[in-house]
């Protein structure tokens, strides 16, 4: 388990006996071997999701290895396993695998980084060809690619867009940031996306040379988990790897790791795309080592002072005189080899110095005095809850979740033992934590060297900045000062004031077809069950009634269109909002209400145990809403300094710009500005949001998840039947603002930024008349758009590194539908680029569509359809999206029906159908 990145951790004992020095276990129910050759297996059974596995290669080789003439070409390796190998030559292999039904990019993907290169492939176990095919894949790339000339020089193009794409202010504040943080480190010289001139210059004997050197078993693991034959699986392992032979002359493969420089330093970096004023104060440390119980128990030291310094900050910062918009802090890898104590704020208008005060401030006063018991005590209620959940779900945990912690126990002997043994553990520890020990973990990792500090500004800020002097003089200053010892605020009582009188249910409907039972309330409101086995602890809810936003003036449209988020933000009621988080402290429960252009609602989740708490504050929400001027006031100021420089950002102007095109500049669809910060009026908002949840009559309950219909009848009956209600009013219905995208082909070209980059954005809309039948064409000509544009931009053109193709809906009192392509791309590109992309449609639209086309479209379909199917989230969604739009849930039992049926008749009409001359174009290209 990766602790460094879990909520809350525990502290170190002060003794290590001989049993703490022991190594703790890789888990029993993983099958794990070591072959001659030195090539790692491990295997492991798991049925979440069933019939699918996931399978990862793990490489101990990255950018860091690569010498000088080869910068970039870790990750230009990971390309080309993707452009040829033995077994699928070219692009047979991404072929293959779309065709069985295992998306490109969704499904089938790798990444490279400093230290690994790791290929990622689920695929379906119920085909045994498949499967054994999914193996064969593995081993191909684990030294089988063909590196063929042609396949380079195409990719290249391919792989300078993708360097394209990170074009921006954080690549050049990172320019500039990744040596300093590193410490001059030979990891500041390796980034893996390399330099443009290795990538378009290298020849095929410089990457050949990094593949023999480092793609050989000694440094590789094959990782399988899911529903699979664990000795049929290793039997194919041992057969398929065992062969592998290392170099001959084998290169010593070099733990390269940063080292701390025992002094303090200072950076202030300004960028014109910034727009506000942030301060990060780094005290690195070298990173601990894992594997054994003393190292364990070292680690959750640092993680409980980590999380226990992020608390403090955080509420510290929602004090209302707090002179920051936010404050973090927290304890992060930086590189391999060192890792740090980091806090970090962004200044309120004019108050840097004021900003760092508060925050050192605050850490001075940690050193000083520690954290309190109560709230080290909350800390250690949330960890136990948290193991607590996992163990629950420890046979319905995904795959691709236990995957990612043995690639993490094989590059980083992270322990691995699962989750009872680690639950085991920390009720071990949890005794003998103290507010001493952890006080005195802080102090530790908060010293007088390895400290750094970075200042990052908007270019126009660069003359208010303070240099390294000034710096260590505000310093000097918080360091000649005492804190009194800090009172936690604790919080008691319930969430509710009191506990409603239960309503009833009057009527129950049952449909065995969906799988669902419907209760009609004694207040009007409407329950719809649907238990399912898919996780063993986990219930998620949605609730909604028509109405919304769109039953209110422009003039009240910003109070509406903002009172839930202030609503939330304020507490609840007796509560406010920092004593609400503190009381459901280890709850694994959560409400979210919302208020949307035609509806209202809310949607929650909760385990079995906390369903209690889930409802009590759903009623709440409904009852008790709070009103918090402070809160009022700090967001309305957040929000006005954070628009102050939005438009330094290309991309903020870019979809600005598209939104008011799309909207003829309805000001309820376009970005934000100070007028409609200012056009927030708290007590207005707090009405509406009154009005909003007022009568539950006509409001839909949805529940998916761990229950059953008597077990969540009290619930219900308490919680849901008994809130307030008008049965005699009828329902509301959500007003057509009148809002319609444009029509006729229309271009628009937004020219912001300096770099040479460029987005595009290709928009077909118009009316659209829902049917099941109507919507699968679309899907699948969606589906066959992506494919030509991956085809055409990407592989043939090396234009584009990421096409997308994405399908909307809008549903008022018309249907309508929108189709949109984009990609980035060079600028000089644009024109060329646009006019393949219409081409490769124009083909579609006069019937060219292939049988690999459709074959792709079913089994990708078909597949994620099975998966959705065994999803809470999903039948949540369908439902209540169903239910909203008035259409028949029902149609889901034809869908697999419907995608075997497509054919390519369909698709084409379904292009000349949609694909209309009703295009907008947006293009985002740098300032002339």
């Amino acid at each position: 388990m990766n602790f460094r990145k879990m909520l809350i951790a525990l502290p170190l004992l002060g003794w290590v006996s001989m049993t703490q020095a022991q190594p703790i276990p890789l888990s029993p129910s993983v099958k794990t071997g070591r072959l001659a050759n030195g090539f790692t297996y491990f295997i492991k059974k798991n049925t979440e999701p069933q019939k699918r596995a996931t399978l990862y290669l793990v490489v101990k080789a990255g950018s860091i290895l690569e010498t000088g003439n080869q910068l970039g070409l870790a990750h230009f390796m990971e390309h080309m396993s993707f452009n040829g190998t033995k077994h699928f030559p070219k692009n047979e292999l991404v072929e293959y695998l779309q065709k069985s039904g295992i998306r490109f990019g969704a499904d089938l993907n790798a990444y490279t980084s400093f230290d690994e290169t790791v290929y990622q492939l689920p695929i379906p176990t119920d085909n045994a060809e498949l499967l054994k095919n999914g193996l064969q894949i593995m081993r191909d790339w684990a030294g089988e690619a063909t590196l063929d000339p042609a396949e380079i020089d195409k990719e290249r193009g391919v792989v300078i867009e993708e360097k394209r794409l990170r074009k921006g202010a954080s690549e050049r504040l990172q320019a500039k940031l990744f040596p300093f943080q590193t410490n001059n480190s030979r990891y500041s010289q390796r980034m893996p996306i390399g330099t443009e001139k290795v990538l378009t210059t290298f020849k095929k004997a410089d990457i050949l040379s990094f593949y023999k050197d480092w793609y050989r078993p000694d440094l590789q693991a094959l990782i399988v988990v899911g529903d699979v034959d664990l000795s049929a699986i290793e039997k194919q392992v041992k057969a398929l790897f065992s062969g592998m032979e290392n170099p001959k002359a084998e290169k010593p493969r070099t733990a390269y790791k940063a080292t701390l420089l025992n002094k303090n330093r200072f950076i202030a970096l300004t960028d014109p795309e910034l727009n506000q004023t942030s301060v990060e104060i780094d005290f690195k440390t070298a990173s601990l080592p894992q594997g054994t119980k003393a190292q364990y128990r070292a680690n959750l030291l640092r993680n409980l002072t980590s999380q226990l310094l992020a608390g403090r900050l955080a509420e510290l910062s929602k004090t209302p005189d707090a002179p920051v918009l936010n404050a973090e802090g927290g304890y992060q890898g930086v590189i391999k080899g060192i890792d740090a104590l980091s806090v970090e704020y962004t200044a309120k208008e004019g108050k840097l110095k004021e900003g760092f005060d508060f925050v050192y401030g605050a850490l001075k006063q940690i050193k000083e005095s520690g954290f309190t018991n109560s709230e080290i005590e909350r800390a250690k209620t949330a960890y136990l809850s948290q193991l607590e959940g996992l163990l629950r779900e420890q046979d319905k945990q995904s795959s691709t979740g236990l995957a990612d912690e043995l690639k993490r126990h094989f590059l980083d002997n992270e322990p691995a033992p699962g989750i009872a043994y680690e639950l085991g553990l920390v009720k071990q520890m949890l005794p003998g934590i103290t507010a001493a020990a952890i006080r005195q973990e802080i102090q530790s990792l908060t010293g007088d060297h390895n400290r750094d500090i970075i200042i990052t500004a908007p270019e126009y800020r660069k003359s208010e900045l303070p240099n390294e002097a000034t710096v260590n003089s505000w310093i000097a200053g918080q360091n000649n000062k005492t804190y009194a010892a800090y009172t936690d605020r604790t919080a008691t009582g319930g969430i509710l004031s009191h506990e409603p009188k239960a309503g009833t249910i009057q009527s129950e409907t049952k449909d065995d077809l969906l799988g669902t039972t419907t209760w009609k309330l004694s207040n009007g409101a409407t329950v719809i069950l649907k238990p399912t086995t898919f996780k063993n602890d986990e219930i998620a809810f949605n609730a909604f009634s028509a109405g919304g936003t769109s039953l209110y003036s422009d003039q009240d449209f910003q109070s509406a269109a903002n009172a839930a988020g202030i609503v939330t933000a304020s507490g609840l009621g007796e509560h406010d909002y920092l004593s609400l988080p503190k009381l459901l402290t280890g709850k694994q429960a959560g409400v979210q209400p919302s208020i949307g252009e035609r509806s209202q609602g809310m949607s929650g989740a909760s385990s079995k145990a906390d369903l209690k708490t889930a409802m009590e504050l759903t009623y709440a929400f409904f009852t008790e809403p709070r009103k918090d001027s402070a809160v009022y006031n700090m967001i309305v100021s957040h929000s006005s300094q954070a628009i102050a420089g939005r438009y330094s950002s290309p991309n903020a102007v870019f979809q600005d710009t598209v939104a008011g095109v799309l909207s003829g500049y309805n000001p309820r669809r376009t970005g934000p500005t100070n007028e409609k910060i200012k056009a927030i009026n708290l007590d207005r908002a707090y009405e509406i949001y009154k009005e909003r949840f007022a009568n539950a009559n006509h409001f839909t309950f949805i529940f998916t998840g761990s229950f059953t219909p008597e077990g969540i009848r009290p619930f219900v009956e308490q919680y849901i039947a008994s809130l307030p209600a008008d049965i005699n009013k009828g329902p509301e219905e959500a007003k057509d603002l009148g809002i319609r995208m444009p029509e006729g082909n229309i271009r628009k070209t937004v020219y912001a930024g300096t770099e040479d980059k460029a987005t595009v954005m290709l928009l077909y809309h118009g009316d659209f008349k829902f049917s099941p039948e109507e919507s699968t064409k679309l899907s699948a000509l969606k589906d066959v758009v992506q494919f030509r544009m991956n085809e055409r931009l990407r592989e043939q053109e090396g234009g584009a590194y990421a096409p997308s193709v994405s399908f909307g809906r809008e549903h008022d009192s018309n249907d309508r539908y929108q189709l949109t392509v984009s990609f980035g791309c060079a600028p000089a590109n644009v024109h060329k680029l646009i006019s393949a992309a219409k081409e490769e449609i124009g083909k579609i639209k006069a019937g060219n569509i292939t049988a690999d086309d459709l074959q792709k479209f079913k089994s990708e379909e078909s597949r994620q359809l099975e998966l959705s199917l065994q999803s809470n989230a999903y039948w949540l969604n369908y439902l209540s999206a169903k239910l909203q739009n008035g259409e028949d849930p029902h149609s889901l039992g034809g869908q697999a029906e419907r995608i075997k049926n497509i054919d390519a008749k369909a698709i084409q009409d379904a292009a000349k159908k949609y694909l209309t001359d009703d295009l907008l174009e947006f293009v985002l290209t740098p300032k002339k």
